[in-house]
């Protein structure tokens, strides 16, 4: 089972993956541009060459890539729907150019527009992505929200729902966050709990689409609909829900990515990280 973390690209693409070699990544997941702007710097020769050498020389691959949050595709502004599809259009040419196989995208807000609409524009952008770059082979991921205010994403039925209305379903996938799920009310503590929501994500959605797990315990109790991440068994999840997932055999080969607080020397990466290992039965 890959492990890993969100990490920086300060000072380049490539330093990400020294970082997750320091923080004892399998596998990382990266913005492959400044997440708090539209536009990104061009990525040139010398930074790929660098960028795929560290791949190479360490052995940390680079799982996923997040898009900006500043994207909203599911908006009704005319204006920032435009500029939120462009945006995520140069961010899946990037993953391509970088050889990321996935893009995690969290879906969207319908700012009041209501949801059946808001998810209505979402398949609208991702079929206008897909027959723009037919050649690209990055998967598009959709990721499990919270629910937080208008945001979209927040049950396995919304998931189904904007999967159904791709045309392409050839790279159309999901990205589950623990800590948006449990804040959503699905619940994964206890053991049978867990099958229950895992055995409702299949019936749904498919775990066939599952490409990523982000790792996240969750600073608000089960329900909460907030979006809050906490270490790993520091957090209302605690350490039983966790152990439920790297035990489950069906997901041995998703990557599980932290997006945890931590500072620059990344050791609260490298304690998550232990902690999430010392949980897999041997």
């Amino acid at each position: 089972m890959p492990f890993g973390a969100h990490e920086s690209i300060a000072g380049g693409v490539y330093n990400a993956i020294l970082r997750g070699q320091q923080a004892t990544c399998e596998t990382i997941q990266i913005f492959n541009k400044s997440n708090n702007q539209w536009r990104a710097k061009k990525l040139d020769q010398k930074e790929l060459d660098e960028y795929f050498r560290m791949i190479d020389e360490t052995g940390v691959t680079v799982a996923t890539s997040h898009s900006s949050y500043l994207i909203n595709i599911g908006s009704p502004d005319p204006a920032l729907y435009e500029k939120s599809y462009l945006s995520l259009k140069e961010e899946m040419e990037r993953c391509e150019a970088l050889k990321i196989p996935n893009l995690a995208i969290h879906p969207g807000s319908h700012v009041g527009s209501g949801e059946e609409a808001g998810m209505n524009r979402i398949i609208e952008a991702v079929n206008r992505l897909f027959s723009e770059l037919k050649e690209d082979n990055v998967w598009l991921l959709l990721e499990t929200t919270a629910g937080q205010g208008s945001n979209l994403g927040y049950s396995f039925e919304q998931l189904a729902y904007m999967i159904a209305g791709v045309e392409d379903k050839s790279r159309i996938g999901v990205c589950l966050d623990t800590c948006h799920i449990f804040g959503a009310g699905y619940p994964i503590v206890e053991p049978k709990d867990y099958k229950k929501t895992i055995k409702a994500f299949n019936d749904i959605v498919g775990l066939d689409r599952l490409r990523i797990i982000h790792v996240n315990d969750s600073k608000k109790e089960f329900g909460s609909r907030k979006d809050r991440h906490e270490h790993i068994g520091q957090g209302y999840i605690g350490l039983d829900g966790f152990r439920n997932f790297v035990n489950d055999r069906r997901l041995k080969k998703v990557p599980m990515i932290l997006e945890t607080p931590k500072g620059e020397d990344l050791k609260e990466d490298i304690e998550n990280l232990k902690v999430l290992r010392s949980l897999v039965k041997k």
